[in-house]
């Protein structure tokens, strides 16, 4: 990561995503200095798949990042997230258990992305027992409120028959 790359690319997750255009001018200037930067790719995959919603796209440059960086711990929750909104639900699945292998990665991130995955096949069930599971790997305030919410939404969204079944 050169000095030049780095000033760009912060100035352009500085912009992302109030000020687009100041932020694709600042990333493609950082591109321009290091076009396989990782980091780089990976927020202009987050432009394509968050602001444009351009999910071919934006796969092509999540792809190319991890491709430069396979353990670069910030490209698969976006790519994830990515996958979930396309429907790409196999290719979510395969990327979810690549990332839970990958060394400091946030695994109650990566859990939680799981559960929304299992939530929008609608497996209520499993979504619940992926997002107990990310309790035991968050360690800061705000993930573990991010999950207590999440639960009591799927739980909201059972079937009546499904949550009868978990009282008894």
């Amino acid at each position: 990561m050169t000095l030049t790359k780095s000033k760009y690319y912060f100035e352009a997750l500085d912009y992302f995503p109030f000020n687009l255009s100041e932020c694709m001018d600042a990333l493609n200037y950082a591109l321009s200095y290091e076009p396989e930067d990782s980091d780089s790719l990976c927020l202009m995959g987050r432009i394509y798949s968050e602001v444009l919603k351009d999910y071919e796209t934006a796969k092509n440059f999540f792809n190319e990042a991890l491709q430069n960086n396979m353990g670069n711990v910030n490209i698969p929750k976006y790519y994830i997230e990515c996958l979930l909104n396309y429907e790409d639900y196999d290719e979510a699945e395969k990327l979810i258990g690549f990332a839970y292998t990958i060394k400091g990665i946030d695994k109650a991130d990566i859990l939680r992305c799981k559960a929304l995955l299992c939530e929008r096949k609608e497996e209520y069930s499993e979504a619940l027992e992926h997002l107990k599971n990310a309790e035991r790997f968050s360690y800061c305030k705000e993930m573990t409120a991010t999950l207590k919410e999440r639960e009591r939404f799927i739980r909201k969204k059972m079937p009546k028959m499904e949550k009868e079944e978990k009282v008894i």
